[in-house]
């Protein structure tokens, strides 16, 4: 089993649409959003794929905007991929 990881071990810089995850070392992941819900970005970084960031990102995103997500069209395959992953939990 992946372990999830634990927002408090993280540091969250939150600025104007954009709330990013960063450790002492890298940038776990962000999400750049805007106030109608819209998911403009997603990235996590590979070492921290499949441990629950993209979807701790995305809850931040709905308690921030009190929206529900909409995601705008993918830009690549694997955000695709993150898309259908994600499709259960939105």
């Amino acid at each position: 089993m992946t372990r999830k990881i634990d927002l408090k071990d993280y540091s969250l810089v939150q600025s104007d649409g954009v709330f990013t995850l960063k450790n002492i070392n890298t940038t776990i992941g962000f999400v750049r959003f805007n106030s109608l819900g819209e998911i403009e970005y997603i990235f996590v970084n590979p070492i921290f794929r499949k441990k629950g960031v993209a979807k701790k990102l995305l809850k931040l995103v709905r308690n921030k905007t009190g929206k529900e997500i909409i995601f705008q069209k993918p830009i690549s395959p694997l955000g695709s991929k993150l898309l259908k992953s994600l499709e259960k939990w939105y």
